[in-house]
């Protein structure tokens, strides 16, 4: 085990990277655990961070530390490793911090246990999944050979790449498929597919593309609703479970704060 991680991690520069996907992922446990302590108004938690009638969100705490670990990361030396694998760590405890609450700076409300809560848990996911990815030694199609190209024409066919790779990204998106489009930035043929299929029915794409009342537009619009209901809904169905057991149900309404004594 050593022997992999020494190879795989400390070898290849990723021990930064590594610490930063650990920090998130801790992050994000124990301040789940944490609200989902207080929500169930445990007496031995210590609660929410208050001063005086003032809730300080633990997206504040996760700015602070995103800013100190940073500052610190730009400031440390490169030849020094294990002080720069501390600052990504703090940076992952940060950025877990904050996407947690993703929603409320979203939102610009208090959404956290809502149905629109659930967007907080999907960027973590992301977080976490991209930064995975990247620690197992993936890249974007066409950024190693323009990161390490030696010579000019490399260069240009890895921006070429990475142009393609986008504007794939961008049209999958644009088609609502949020999960293809970032993780085919990583594999290739998940962009192709997504962006060939049929759009879903509330995004952007179809918004743009499949209005009139042409048969080939209401082809595509119906073509687009069945398949949201066959097969788009059952998944998100078993991700919400996932989540639920993950960071507690987000369709519940917020526990009534105690009544003062006058």
């Amino acid at each position: 085990m050593n022997g992999w991680f020494e190879q795989t991690i400390v070898s290849t520069g990723r021990l930064p990277l590594f610490c930063f996907f650990v920090g998130v992922v801790l992050g994000f446990a124990f301040i789940r655990f944490s609200v989902r302590m207080i929500r169930a108004q445990v007496r031995w938690w210590p609660g929410n961070v208050t001063r005086g009638d003032l809730h300080i969100h633990h997206v504040v705490f996760g700015v602070v530390f995103m800013l100190v670990a940073g500052v610190a990361g730009l400031a440390i030396p490169v030849e020094t490793t294990a002080w720069r694998a501390v600052a990504a760590a703090l940076f992952g405890v940060g950025a877990a911090l904050v996407l947690d609450e993703f929603a409320l700076l979203l939102h610009l409300s208090d959404v956290y246990w809502s149905e629109r809560g659930r967007t907080s848990i999907d960027a973590v996911f992301v977080a976490i999944a991209v930064s995975g990815l990247l620690l197992l030694g993936l890249r974007p199609l066409g950024a190693n050979e323009f990161l390490t190209g030696e010579t000019d024409p490399a260069q240009f066919a890895g921006a070429a790449l990475i142009v393609i790779n986008l504007a794939l990204a961008a049209i999958t998106l644009l088609k609502g498929k949020i999960w293809t489009g970032l993780l085919g930035l990583f594999l290739p043929v998940l962009l192709i597919v997504g962006a060939l299929r049929l759009a879903r029915p509330h995004a952007p794409w179809a918004r743009w593309f499949y209005r009139g009342e042409s048969r080939w537009a209401e082809w595509r619009r119906a073509r687009s609703a069945d398949r949201e209901r066959r097969y788009r809904q059952p998944i998100i169905l078993a991700k919400i479970r996932v989540q639920e057991l993950i960071a507690g149900r987000h369709d519940l309404p917020l526990p009534r704060p105690p009544r003062r004594e006058p």
